[in-house]
């Protein structure tokens, strides 16, 4: 029973490290919750966690092993998706502005938004191969309901936090002027676009 909730802190205290950092998902959940609201945050949530689920299916079966040949490929892949996402962000925000307390207007998809910026994000891929899968294995060796309880506790600080985010952006719309709104948006598409280049430039 220890060994269980070891291994479910030591998933939320991973999950928290991961999600504390500003990456594609933060900025995909911020731009989603000032369009659909809190529950932006739990259905970006959804789309990561269903990619992170895929993820330890192939962890689970010996699939963890990755080439030089593949980094550049996930790297380069994974930075234009960013960069295509940051862009069509940036057309779209002045457009969304204009119609800011129109709710749900935008038909922006929360899900679809956390399984592209997962899986777009090459930090995703290389963690999950590398420390993430040695951390699911180490669960396996105590048993298959340890490594779930590793993943649980990753998604429980994943779901806490970015919901945490969506419901205060979401609150903090009402506050906003159409102009800051835009300028808000604008900030997530230029992060994007720089992410994306950043991971381009460095293969």
């Amino acid at each position: 029973m220890l060994e269980l909730l070891e291994m479910l802190a030591i998933g939320f205290a991973v999950g928290m490290t991961g999600a504390l950092v500003p990456g594609p998902m933060l900025f995909a959940t911020i731009d989603t919750s000032l369009k659909k609201g809190w529950r932006a945050g739990p259905e970006v949530f959804l789309g990561h966690a269903f990619l992170e689920l895929l993820v330890c299916i192939l962890v689970i079966y010996g699939v963890t092993a990755v080439s030089d040949n593949t980094v550049m490929t996930i790297s380069f892949i994974g930075g234009a998706t960013l960069i295509i996402f940051g862009v069509l962000t940036f057309r779209n925000a002045k457009g969304a502005a204009s119609s800011m307390h129109e709710h749900g207007t935008t038909g922006s998809n929360p899900v679809l938004a956390g399984i592209v910026t997962s899986a777009s994000n090459p930090y995703f891929w290389l963690w999950w191969l590398a420390a993430g899968s040695a951390l699911v294995l180490r669960g396996l060796e105590i048993s298959i309901l340890a490594a779930a309880m590793f993943v649980i506790g990753h998604w429980i600080a994943d779901l806490g936090y970015f919901t945490l985010v969506s419901t205060s952006f979401s609150k903090g719309k009402k506050f906003m002027s159409p102009k800051l709104y835009e300028r808000v948006l604008m900030s997530c598409s230029l992060f994007l676009v720089l992410f994306g280049s950043w991971f381009i430039i460095g293969m």
